[in-house]
């Protein structure tokens, strides 16, 4: 089979280039020469694959409600908008062994024993043999026997058996493994990632196949390859999880079908990933007795909200620079709100360390908490408990205003379900109509809140 000519682009400015160089001779940025393929073969193999369309005024297009195959694990269904879409594509990333393999292999099993969907499943693994993803569907107790499975990773044989068995869905294990004979670069490298996610996204688009690639992720967190990866496929979701612990989480980080943000929690027990439908009380720690530097507060993660426990140490520090440290949450904020503490109220911190952790592993983005950050430092430094049974959320400007956040009748309504009775939250977010069983204690101002606390 002849070989496509290789060439050289810049990824900074798209120069190209017939061999490689440490600089760019357009933009003359270095080090930003990457292996491509020219425009020709390539591009011909491509344009076959796709549907042939003409000019059309937007408001003559006929809009369909799309039929979405629910996977029945209702905490993926819920990060992937209501299930699996046809010719949608789905990066799903995480650290090795968090789980990615374990939950489609579930969510496949549970799609083609639906006797209503007949379903045509291809699981396609480039990492493990037949046997070893047998021995693990054995292992979990699945239903395995409609799931067809192919260990390759040339990109040609794949796509002619797809294109001859035609499957409803096709999982890709993992895309780094597989390489096309028209690239001489080793599979893994950006070259190979981009032309065989491209090549299997055009398949998936024109055959109506819901295509899942699993994506390795780098040391940072992020996943591994070129960065176009991302906007090729129509949702991104990321493993979450401390390996240390049972506990994982999936986000969506882009999805053209459902929200973005949401939140899938899961458990991994010795048969697989059990959905965790009421993740408030996973990160609530239940302490016997009241602490000191203990804060609950809630988050809105997509469209639910959840109540997590902040905890705050602050001790005297015994070096020349305090150390502020936070797990779970951005460093760089938690300066700013140390600062506004010691000019809007008067509590200073400059001679202690701080620690500050988000109970179980989740990760905060969200400025809502900020208020209870405070509250639990405050907590820990002026040795006061806080009482239990009183929630605390809201954004903390640098004028020492307590501003609103969104949706804050959805989260008192969760904190009322689980059984809060007092809530400080900003003014702006007071409800409307009494919430049944909670009291509503709305602040303007940081030194109301602190004030409230004591």
């Amino acid at each position: 089979m002849p070989k496509s000519k290789i060439i050289y682009q810049c990824t900074e400015c798209g120069g190209q280039s017939t061999k490689w160089q440490g600089q760019c001779l357009h933009c003359f940025a270095w080090n930003t020469l990457v292996e491509s393929l020219s425009e020709g073969k390539g591009v011909k193999r491509y344009a076959s694959l796709a549907k042939s369309n003409k000019l059309t005024k937007l408001n003559e297009v006929e809009t369909v409600d799309i039929l979405k195959r629910q996977t029945k694990i209702s905490e993926f269904d819920r990060v992937l908008g209501g299930g699996f879409v046809p010719g949608g594509v789905i990066l799903l990333g995480g650290d090795p062994g968090i789980g990615k393999s374990t939950i489609l292999i579930q969510a496949l099993s549970k799609i083609t024993q639906d006797p209503s969907d007949l379903c045509n499943v291809i699981y396609i693994s480039g990492e493990e043999s037949s046997q070893q993803i047998a021995m693990r569907a054995k292992r979990l107790e699945l239903e395995v026997s409609d799931i067809s499975i192919l260990s390759e990773i040339n990109l040609e044989k794949i796509v002619q058996t797809i294109e001859k068995n035609k499957p409803n869905v096709v999982v890709i294990d993992s895309i780094q493994t597989i390489y096309s004979e028209e690239i001489t670069s080793a599979p893994g490298s950006v070259t190979q990632v981009r032309e065989c996610s491209a090549q299997l996204t055009r398949i998936a688009k024109q055959l109506d196949i819901t295509m899942i690639l699993v994506g390795h992720v780098t040391k940072e967190g992020t996943l591994a390859g070129p960065r176009v990866l991302e906007h090729i496929v129509d949702t991104v979701l990321y493993f979450e999880g401390d390996p240390n612990s049972s506990f994982r989480m999936i986000r969506a980080f882009k999805n053209r079908y459902g929200a973005v943000n949401e939140l899938g929690v899961f458990a991994m027990t010795e048969k697989g990933l059990k959905e965790v439908t009421n993740p408030s009380a996973l990160f609530l720690s239940h302490h016997h007795e009241q602490v000191n530097g203990s804060c609950i507060t809630c988050i809105q993660e997509g469209s639910r909200p959840m109540l997590i426990e902040i905890q705050a140490l602050v001790d005297g520090s015994h070096g020349q620079s305090p150390k502020r440290l936070s797990v779970g949450l951005d460093q760089n904020r938690l300066a700013m709100l140390l600062a506004s503490l010691n000019r809007h109220a008067g509590v200073a911190c400059y001679d202690q360390d701080v620690f500050v952790n988000a109970v179980g592993g989740v990760k905060i983005t969200e400025p809502g908490v900020d208020l209870a950050i405070l509250c639990a430092i405050v907590s820990s430094f002026k040795d006061q408990s806080l009482d239990q049974k009183t929630v605390i959320f809201g954004e903390i400007g640098l004028a020492g205003e307590v501003r609103p956040v969104q949706r804050g009748q959805e989260r008192l309504k969760e904190a009322a379900k689980l059984g809060f009775t007092r809530a400080i939250i900003p003014k702006a977010n007071q409800a409307k109509q009494k919430i049944k069983g909670i009291e509503i204690l709305p602040v303007e101002n940081l030194s109301q809140a602190l004030n409230l606390i004591k």
